[in-house]
Order: C-alpha cells, then structure tokens, then sequence
C-alpha cells in the first residue's frame, strides 16, 4: 500500500517539475512507465535502456511487464 501512495505522489510531483530522469531511482522510473509526456519520451527511454543492464531480476521483469501493458494502453 505504500509503495502505491508513493507512486501515485511521485508521479503527480513528476509531472508537474521538470524531470531529470538521471536524478531518480529505478524503482520511480518503473512506476512512471506509461505516463511520461511525449516530449520526454526519448530522454526517459534512454534512461531505462542506460539502467537496464544494472537492474536485478525483479527490477527487469517489473520493466518488461510495464512496458507490455502501456504498449496495450495506445
């Protein structure tokens, strides 16, 4: 439940600040997956790509699965 709440305010403050997406965690881009702007789109993307090789095993699979259902949200 936490982690949900901390998502949801995350992504509220996120869009309204101009993103730094180097500044963030993992976990917060993970849960931003899907509701970045298209104007960041290609900053946010070569971010995660950057974090990839780095990220556990979990990490990947939350990347994978969140990356499936936005590409079913268009």
């Amino acid at each position: 439940m936490k982690k949900v709440i901390f998502s949801l305010v995350f992504l509220a403050v996120s869009l309204v600040a101009k993103t730094d997406f180097s500044e963030m965690s993992t976990e917060e881009l993970l849960a931003m997956i899907g509701y970045v702007k298209p104007a960041n789109q290609k900053t946010f993307q070569k971010e995660l790509e950057l974090r990839y090789p780095k990220m556990n095993e979990k990490e990947k699979s939350v990347y994978v699965n969140s990356l499936k259902k936005s590409k079913g949200k268009k």
